[in-house]
């Protein structure tokens, strides 16, 4: 729900895991790296000598390296998941930085520019799905691609996948229509047309627009992604 703290789950702390000890396995190849070209430098041990296997007693400012590098990771590790959570927690998972986000102020102006391209519906999905209420765009968009069917035998199938999916009482994804048109649905659904889902697509529209979108445009979805814009 909006508004509601969140905290970054498993998958989080697994990826903090996975970066520090990465940084660790740097560090460590870095001194042994290092320790094995200081033997292979050095004369033969006197007899008498103490062999020594610590790498900051190698010599002098060997051990600044190893601290300079310890500081990196751990710098590194904080920088890192500062970013990491703030990138799963406020911007969709789903982007990526090759994805256009050219026009995501433009969303500001009404949901139609939402609505009218990928990015702007995958973000809209991934707030209405915080909502619990992803079958709204599901229902949407199926509808959208419905209409643009040109067989017959395709159109039947589509058809029954639509209703036994968003339309009939207890269907998976049931969208929230009135029993009228509910009903003339499933009247019809043994005949459909190209436009026998429109009604309900309407419905489902404007419940969307007033609704759904002016939470959205609050959320910390869009104002992530507005701000990943500005930053570019």
């Amino acid at each position: 729900m909006e508004g509601c703290p969140v905290s970054p789950n498993d998958n989080t702390l697994h990826t903090d895991f996975h970066i520090f000890h990465s940084c660790w396995v740097g560090v460590i190849q870095i001194c042994s790296l290092d320790s094995l070209i200081s033997k292979q430098s050095q004369p033969p041990l006197q007899s008498g000598r103490i062999l020594s296997l610590s790498p900051f007693r190698r010599g002098q400012g060997d051990g600044d390296k190893v601290s300079y590098c310890i500081f990196v990771c751990w710098a590194f590790t904080i920088f890192s998941r500062q970013h990491l959570t703030a990138a799963m927690w406020k911007i969709p998972r789903r982007f990526s930085l090759s994805d256009p986000l050219e026009d995501v102020e433009t969303w500001g102006e009404s949901v139609d520019k939402v609505l009218s391209c990928k990015a702007g519906q995958i973000a809209f999905r991934e707030f209405l799905k915080s909502e619990y209420s992803e079958e709204n765009i599901l229902f949407w968009l199926a509808c959208e691609d419905y209409k643009k069917i040109k067989t017959v035998p395709e159109m039947i199938s589509s058809a029954n996948r639509i209703y036994s999916e968003f339309v009939q009482t207890e269907a998976p994804k049931q969208i929230n229509i009135d029993c009228g048109t509910r009903e003339n649905i499933t009247k019809n659904i043994s005949q459909p047309t190209l436009t026998s889902f429109d009604t309900a697509q309407k419905l489902i529209y404007s419940l969307m627009a007033r609704d759904c979108y002016p939470r959205f445009l609050k959320s910390d979805i869009y104002q992530g992604l507005l701000r990943r814009t500005d930053s570019r």
